[in-house]
């Protein structure tokens, strides 16, 4: 059984992981943040690399070079066909959003899972997938993907839950895109 392309296997990140050239703090933590679901496992196996370095390691044979290139590139393949919008930059999601005429806030709800794709009209989903470099089938697959959990900090006396999706007529009413410019995108291909 193969997993989501969003959502690489266990078994992946933890050799990607294992291959590391400097498995140390800054690499452990970037994981995490990348892969919390798998926080207890490359704990455990940081502890477990931390534990084998040699102190007279050998340099690597090319051989084994090459396979770890292979992998690497798998695993960066992998994840960045995932999801074309979460791989966005600020400055990406500035030009994406200008190249679609919508507020970057229009952006975010897709990102966030906050916009129903039924209501999104066709011809705005490819120019979407065109400003993303992604196909359609891409882009929808990892808009229909549950959010990842934002790590985002409240003060508040209860935890946030998450927001239920929403057409996409009611994202740019509550982005404040004008009547005339709302009504262009939502007739998009009629």
């Amino acid at each position: 059984m193969s997993s989501a392309p969003d959502h690489p296997p266990k078994e992946d990140v933890l050799d990607a992981f294992a291959v590391e050239q400097n498995p140390g703090r800054e690499t452990l933590e970037r994981y995490l943040r990348a892969y919390p679901q798998f926080a207890a496992e490359l704990i455990d196996l940081s502890r477990e690399l931390a534990r084998h370095i040699p102190e007279d390691a050998s340099p690597l044979s090319s051989s084994d070079r090459s396979m770890i290139d292979a992998a690497w590139t798998r695993h960066v393949e992998a994840a960045s066909a995932a999801d074309p919008v979460a791989r966005l930059s600020t400055a990406g999601l500035r030009n994406v959003a200008k190249r679609l005429g919508v507020p970057r806030q229009v952006l975010t709800a897709f990102r966030e899972g906050r916009v129903i794709l039924s209501t999104v009209p066709r011809p705005f989903l490819v120019r979407f997938a065109e400003a993303v470099s992604s196909s359609v089938e891409v882009l929808t697959d990892a808009l229909s993907s549950p959010p990842a959990a934002a790590a985002r900090s409240y003060k508040a006396d209860s935890k946030p839950g998450a927001e239920e999706p929403v057409s996409f007529e009611r994202v740019l009413r509550d982005a404040g895109v004008d009547d005339r410019k709302r009504a262009q995108l939502l007739s998009e291909g009629d």
